[in-house]
């Protein structure tokens, strides 16, 4: 089965690229095979190994590489694509089995792998580097994998203190010939980053699905865009996520420690019924399990939701949530902009997308965002547009002469 596949032709139009093979890669997974289909792409020798004897057969179909057997050429690299509760034993393994090539691992907690690395050979450590690709998706598996994964996307270089230079030099050129962007931190500063940016995320999206199971159904019709943009990830493979966050605990506890006292405080000014603190000894705090307020003696008249102290409370959330928003890197890096949306009603019917992005682009206006969003229990959805400001009225004006029932945002 392996001699069906071409050997180092890069495709017409791609361009060369530095990293030489063969490269083995360690786990036909999502990332694993996505890296084989880039570097199968520009020519480079891909070799598949797998627990999975299916995921390997299916990876080499794919065209994400061939699957490794004894007597091929040794890996010049190797990519070690596993769950991060046994990358380490496979990165020892790999350095052992293969002396001269470099290692790397592609795992998305670093601290505790890199650590058990260099005390488990350091005598082969120096070629050995950590780096994380930061993409992926909500399924799994090297079905699941695109040549065009790692595009625009982070690809951070992790190396420890004995990393040779031509070995993170490897790792960095990997990352450019897969389109990404490279970023470069310790193993500390990855773990807290990823923790803040990606593993909560995960928890407080699956937390805020969770309340779904029990929800009646007439909540669940109300459903909209928020809800979904809110709990997308809580779709992905707990399988996954379970290694990952138990291998960032330190990072990840800290972090909800915080948001916990934010939640605390949101909902003490949330709960005016709440006992107030009087500074009475023999109140036990303890026994609380809301945090109390303190008493003010002029709020003993009835209130309206409207003048109660919740207000202020619920503004200061939403104005540090639009702050932290602004923080969010947009478009090539650059800062995030504000875009106007124009709404466009679509059938679910084949092609009116792609009539619709036509109609956009012979306006000459360019879509710098997209979101679609289907009616329930009917056969239409709004697409958004989202352009520059500028863009707006002239994109409305284009799309009604010719003919799109356009929505109020």
């Amino acid at each position: 089965m392996s001699e069906t596949l071409p050997h180092s032709t890069p495709q017409p139009g791609v361009a060369v690229v530095g990293t030489r093979g063969p490269v083995l890669i360690i786990g036909a997974g999502l990332i694993g095979g996505s890296v084989g289909l880039a570097l199968r792409r520009a020519g480079v020798d891909v070799y598949l190994r797998d627990a999975s004897p299916t995921a390997m057969a299916l990876g080499e179909s794919l065209g994400a590489g061939r699957v490794w057997s004894e007597g091929l050429p040794a890996p010049s690299l190797v990519l070690v694509a596993t769950p991060p509760d046994v990358t380490a034993d496979v990165v020892l393994a790999a350095l052992r089995e293969f002396p001269a090539a470099f290692v790397f691992d592609v795992s998305s907690v670093k601290d505790a792998v890199v650590h058990e690395v260099v005390a488990g050979d350091s005598a082969a450590a120096p070629r050995y580097c950590s780096v994380h690709p930061m993409a992926g998706k909500e399924v799994n598996g090297v079905g699941a994998a695109t040549a065009d994964l790692f595009a625009g996307r982070p690809w951070v270089v992790v190396a420890h203190q004995t990393t040779r230079p031509d070995v993170v030099l490897a790792a960095r050129t990997l990352g450019t010939d897969l389109g990404a962007f490279l970023l470069t931190l310790d193993a500390d500063e990855h773990d807290r980053a990823v923790a803040l940016v990606s593993h909560v995320p995960q928890l407080v999206s699956s937390l805020m699905a969770g309340l779904l199971v029990t929800a009646p159904p007439a909540a669940l019709e109300l459903a909209g865009g928020g809800l979904r943009d809110v709990t997308r990830i809580a779709a992905s493979d707990p399988r996954l996520w379970n290694a990952i966050l138990a291998g960032n605990e330190t990072a990840v506890r800290e972090i909800l420690v915080e948001l916990q006292g934010n939640l605390q405080a949101l909902i003490a000014g949330l709960s005016p019924d709440i006992p107030c603190d009087t500074g009475n000894p023999d109140v036990n705090p303890t026994k609380t399990i809301l945090p109390t307020r303190p008493c003010d003696p002029s709020q003993t008249a009835a209130h309206t939701a409207w003048n109660s102290p919740a207000v202020g409370a619920i503004n200061k959330v939403l104005v540090r949530g639009n702050e932290g928003v602004g923080r969010i890197p947009g478009k090539h890096g650059d800062a995030a902009s504000k875009y106007g949306v124009v709404a466009v009603l679509v059938p679910d019917e084949p092609g009116f997308l792609g009539r619709l992005f036509n109609e956009v682009g012979s306006a000459g206006i360019n879509v710098e965002d997209f979101r679609l969003e289907h009616s329930l229990g009917q056969a239409r959805g709004l697409a958004y547009l989202y352009v520059t400001p500028a863009s707006v009225e002239p994109l409305m004006e284009h799309l009604a002469k010719q003919g799109w029932s356009l929505a109020e945002v």
